[in-house]
């Protein structure tokens, strides 16, 4: 038998941390034997008998990849596959884009969205001068809060999700952002705001604008639905495409898991995009040149095969088109949901106003329901959700709606008052 030593990481230097609340989330469902069970928890796109979606345009690719005698299993440079990174580029900024053409923006490919995020925090704690605050929406992606503390840049928030309206809290938004000291990093979902679905207007974004230019803050842009969220690429970038012509300088997290449903193979990309003037490639250059280091440290390599298939159909015409088409079908099959059920709560007279159902866009709605309904949905219906009352649209079909509307409508009802 070993000898006994003591641990140099006892419960004070490392105490238990709290499970994820999602992936709890999700192994509850997977235990639960409940042959109704529904679950809108998953961050995934769902087809509607509740599977997967391996979309059709990347089984061509995966398919072309198969047969290509050259293909290999060798290291990517550190920024990445360069077919897909300018792909990339050209897919959030615009191919017309004034930025690519005068070459002053820069990509690096990253571990999906959140290497991407990750990579943007890494530069601007070792870079941005000052000591800037970052500011989230209230609420935010989770991770978010995780990643910019990780790397020590202090978080502030601004109103977002009104209770109220269940929509935006735009004067809110507003003065908080007016109120942070110039030259804060202020971090916005490009498209279908993560958890909530709800995105400001174009003359909202364009107030944005003109607030955070006064104040010189600095855009951050985390866009992880691009042609998900209305199944046009190019709407779903509006705000981006805007701030770039309005001569800001700011950076993007760009994701490929959702929108090519490579949600496993971890494709994304990091953009710069600095401001024009008569230096500006020379500091792209040197930009570039810091990202390329802190890739080298963290990865040194990014994975080739989700950047293989995203780059094919990227820079394919055919393909291109088809992947449209599927992106299409998938934020079809979300806006038909959200019409249906919020239809069916109505019909059945459910107490509270459900318009928010399809006003909010995307993968994600936030319902209004409170911690104690989604719990007793959660108890007495097996429908398993987020405690703030997110749900995924894609985790209802044609199979569950009515279940779910049943079950929501009781639930209301029941704890009222």
């Amino acid at each position: 038998m070993s000898q006994s030593h003591p641990t140099s990481f006892s419960a004070d230097a490392v105490p238990q941390a709290p499970e994820d609340p999602l992936f709890g989330l999700m192994a509850a469902y997977r235990a639960d034997n409940f042959d109704k069970k529904v679950d809108l928890g998953i961050g995934a796109y769902r087809d509607n008998d509740a599977k997967p979606w391996i979309l059709p345009v990347v089984k061509k690719a995966e398919e072309i990849l198969r047969k290509d005698p050259a293909l290999n299993h060798e290291y990517l440079p550190i920024a990445g596959l360069a077919t897909f990174t300018s792909a990339a580029a050209k897919l959030i900024l615009g191919a017309d884009s004034p930025a690519i053409a005068e070459k002053r923006t820069c990509s690096v490919q990253t571990i999906s969205g959140t290497g991407a995020v990750h990579l943007g925090a890494l530069f601007l704690a070792k870079f941005y001068p000052g000591q800037p605050k970052v500011y989230f929406s209230s609420p935010t992606w989770a991770n978010h809060n995780q990643i910019f503390s990780n790397v020590s840049i202090p978080i502030a928030t601004y109103p977002y999700f009104s209770k109220s309206t269940k929509g935006l809290d735009f004067a809110g938004m507003k003065k908080a952002i007016s109120d942070a000291p110039d030259h804060s990093i202020i971090l916005l979902h490009a498209c279908a705001h993560n958890p909530t679905g709800v995105d400001p207007t174009r003359e909202q974004w364009k107030e944005l604008a003109v607030l955070l230019k006064q104040k010189s803050h600095f855009p951050f842009f985390d866009c992880a639905y691009q042609g998900f969220a209305s199944g046009d690429l190019a709407k779903d970038a509006w705000a981006v495409r805007y701030f770039v012509e309005q001569g800001f300088e700011l950076c993007i997290a760009q994701s490929f898991a959702k929108n090519f449903g490579l949600y496993g193979e971890r494709a994304g990309c990091f953009h710069f995009v600095t401001g024009a003037g008569t230096d500006a490639q020379k500091t792209i250059g040197r930009i570039a040149s810091q990202l390329a280091i802190l890739q080298r440290s963290e990865i040194s390599n990014p994975p080739a095969y989700g950047a293989r298939i995203a780059g094919l159909i990227l820079n394919d015409e055919t393909l291109f088109k088809e992947w449209e088409e599927d992106l299409r079908t998938m934020a079809g099959r979300i806006i038909t949901m959200r019409k249906a059920l919020k239809a069916k709560l109505e019909e059945m007279g459910t107490p509270g106003t459900w318009n928010h159902i399809t006003d909010q866009i995307g993968m994600f709605s936030f319902t209004g329901l409170s911690e104690k309904q989604v719990l007793e949905l959660r108890n007495v219906a097996h429908v398993y959700m987020a405690k703030n009352g997110r749900i995924s649209m894609a985790g209802l079909n044609t199979h569950n709606i009515d279940y779910f509307a049943k079950a929501v409508d009781k639930v209301v009802r029941e704890t009222q008052g």
